[in-house]
This record gives structure tokens, sequence and C-alpha cells, in this order.
């Protein structure tokens, strides 16, 4: 998230593990444009009766720690260069983004998966947008946003022997959790309301593509229910009883009607969240300001749990896959619930 480093300084340090990759064998599952490696095979079909616990049964096996990995494993890749906006290894995460739509049969919102942004001069920058139309008749024409930012701050000073921040935490590992999501809800299309997938280019400029898509979107006059944001969810909170934190965790009741239907608490208040006000400093935040309905940031970063925040050192290897594996089976049923609620449940306080 931006603007926390002076909090950072008080965190507890995490070791530095290194990112070289072999491009040989980087598991790739969809295998995208230009990317060598093995495929790895998808969790396998669960068919299960569509009810609440069937649901909950089918989405428990829907992601495996290994297919998160491949995709933490090739976005946090050297080749990527730290995917700076404008530069050619975003470029690579673009391509690797557009493959996993076509290969889960999401739409481009727009003409193309790639919104290019009119806001940001200093490269071509854009958005990759992705869209599930709804199912059901009238509720269709209402719209949930999942969203992440897939950027990072490319090269920076390092040591001797590494300049590259990877960005795994920061936010490969949000950028990982939203494409589970449209694998999932590409393959099973138990939507009724119709699905944005954004993926946002320059966050780390100042939240730049969040607020380019927002205005654009507001302008078409969509009937956004909420926008729902992964940020930083590679490592787990400690000494929590819940999986995540949600930023304005006061402002709506987003988490009480979510956590029913994930049927645990899924995600909770984090007092410094609100204390250092992260919910202005996420991708949500053009969307609360543009449409003023609940838009909210799923983390885990909890400033305890992980002191390599824009450092060389946010690397693929201090993820914890099992954990993003399980918060992504975990959420699941919570936007199935909130994406076929009959009613819009969800409001602001």
């Amino acid at each position: 998230m931006k603007y926390i480093y002076v909090v950072l300084l008080c965190c507890l340090m995490v070791g530095c593990g290194s990112n070289k990759v072999d491009q040989s064998t980087v598991l790739n599952p969809t295998n995208p444009k230009g990317v060598k490696g093995s495929v790895l095979s998808e969790a396998k079909d669960i068919q299960t009766e569509n009810s609440l616990e069937g649901v909950r049964s089918k989405v428990a096996s829907n992601t495996s720690s290994k297919a998160i990995e491949a995709t933490m494993t090739f976005l946090t890749s050297d080749e990527l260069q730290g995917r700076d906006t404008g530069s050619e290894g975003i470029s690579k995460a673009a391509d690797y983004i557009e493959n996993v739509f076509e290969n889960s049969s999401i739409e481009p919102y727009f003409t193309t998966y790639r919104d290019t942004l009119e806001n940001y001069s200093d490269d071509v920058a854009y958005n990759v947008v992705g869209f599930l139309p709804g199912t059901d008749k009238d509720l269709k024409n209402e719209f949930v946003i999942i969203g992440a930012h897939y950027d990072h701050i490319g090269i920076i000073s390092g040591n001797v022997d590494d300049k590259i921040a990877n960005g795994a935490n920061d936010n490969a590992s949000g950028t990982t959790t939203v494409l589970e999501f449209a694998k999932y809800f590409g393959k099973h299309k138990n939507n009724k309301r119709s699905i944005i997938f954004a993926f946002f280019t320059a966050e780390e400029k100042g939240l730049v593509g969040s607020k380019y898509l927002a205005k654009k979107l507001k302008n078409e006059n969509i009937d956004l229910y909420v926008m729902l944001n992964f940020e930083m969810v590679g490592v787990p909170m400690v000494g929590k009883d819940h999986s995540l934190y949600l930023t304005g965790f006061e402002l709506s009741n987003l988490a009480d009607i979510g956590n029913g239907y994930a049927n645990k608490k899924l995600a909770g208040f984090l007092p410094k969240a609100k204390e250092f006000n992260l919910f202005r400093r996420s991708d949500n935040a053009p969307f609360h300001d543009e449409f003023n309905v609940p838009s909210q940031t799923y983390s885990s970063f909890d400033f305890t749990n992980f002191g390599e925040y824009h450092k060389v050192g946010d690397e693929a290897s201090l993820m914890d896959y099992e954990f993003m594996a399980t918060v992504v089976n975990e959420t699941l049923p919570m936007l199935e619930g909130v994406i076929n609620a009959p009613v819009k449940e969800v409001k602001y306080n």
C-alpha cells in the first residue's frame, strides 16, 4: 500500500529470499504469450449439489497452493523487472492476465482487455479489465468489481546482487488472488450479477489507474453495487482470529455480511489500518469517491508480519502459498453470496 514507509521502520524484519528464476522451468498454468515453461494442471472439477454446503464443498478444493505458486513465480520473476508502470515487464504481466481471461471465458469489458490511461503521460500505461456477464435477467444490470493492482516499483537501489523490486506481497499476491477468482467464476458462471475483474496499473504512482477506471465507469453510469479490492495477502497475520482485515471496517456492514456467507470470521478489524487511514491508500478509494458505494480492501499485511515492503527483498520465496490458497477458498463463498444476493445487502453505515 502507498505511503507507509515510516511505519515500516518499526516493523519486524523478515529475511530476504532469492528470486532468480530458471525460465525453462517456470510453472505457468495458463502458458501465457511468450512465457516459457511447463503447464501446471489446475484443480480438478468437483461436482456437487448447488446448496450452500455444496458450494462450500465445491470451492474448498478449487484452488491449490501449487497453482498459486505457479502464478506468483512468473509475476515475480526477474524477467518482469519489477513490473514498473509503462515497462516491458508489466506488459508481460498483462499478457499473462489476458491469457488467464481468455482461458477462463472472461470477456474484455472494453474493446480489448487493455484500457489505456489518458491521465498518465510518462509512458503508455493500461489497466487490464475483464467482464463476466451476470446470469440473472434483472441482477445482471448490477455490477461487482473485484480488483487488485498489478504494477510495482521496478528497479531500485539494492545490494550488489539484486536491484529488482519483484513485488511479491505488493501486489503479485493480490493479483494472483483475483486471477483465481476469475478462473473460478469463468468456469462455473454462477454469478447472477455482472462482474468486472480489474487489474490496475500505476497504483504506485498515486492510484492513477483506479482513478481513471472509476471515473470512466462513472461516466458510463453503471449500477455499481460494491468494489472489493485485494492487496498484500501473501502472508498470514500474527495472533489474529481472522484471515484478513477490511479497510474502512466500521464504514459498512461488509464484514458482517461477508463473514456470514463465509461461515467464519474471514475479515476483521485492524486498528493500525484505521490509524494510518489505509482506506484511502489503495485502489478502493477512487470507487468510493466516484460512486459512494461500499468500496473496500482486503489485506493481511498487519505491520508486523512483513518487513520487505518496497524493498528488493519482497520475493516469492517469502510468501505462504498454503495461506494464500486458504484465503482464496475461504473468500469464494463470500463472493458468491454477495454477488448472488437477491437484494443489495451491503451498505455504508
